[in-house]
């Protein structure tokens, strides 16, 4: 079960193994970290911030990214919609519904159940083009 709170920056969810752990007490990462950690591109970290997906990057003092645990846990539930095929408009105002607090806990609900449906119909959808293959396969088993 996955679980998110309030904001994208503290947001947390379960996931199955890192690419690179996280550090032992380590708090600040740099994008080159994050690509390593996450598998993510540079540019598509870079684009995620541009259109709102990834708000409110820290920075050093000489301006380069500052990724935080709490980015990395957005970037893994980030991550669980891309694979459920959530459009990326979706997910960025997924993303702006959770910056404009808990008074939208309904609107973020809905939209999180209406992909949850578009996951149960492509999961049957698979479950049946498995049981052809199957089929096929039990066919040439058998001659």
């Amino acid at each position: 079960m996955t679980v998110m709170q309030s904001t994208p920056r503290t947001g947390t969810c379960s996931s199955g193994p890192r690419r690179h752990p996280r550090p032992d007490g380590q708090d600040r990462y740099t994008i080159s970290e994050v690509v390593a950690h996450t598998g993510l591109t540079a540019h598509t970290l870079r684009w995620y911030e541009r259109i709102g997906l990834m708000p409110d990057i820290d920075r050093s003092h000489t301006g380069q990214r500052r990724y935080r645990n709490r980015d990395l846990d957005w970037l893994d539930f980030v991550g669980k919609l891309r694979l459920t095929g959530m459009p990326v408009a979706d997910m960025v105002r997924y993303a702006e519904l959770v910056r404009e607090g808990d008074s939208t806990y309904g609107d973020r609900r809905d939209l999180l159940e209406t992909t949850r449906q578009d996951v149960l119909t492509r999961i049957a959808e698979l479950q049946d083009a498995l049981a052809v293959l199957d089929l096929k396969i039990g066919f040439y088993d058998r001659a």
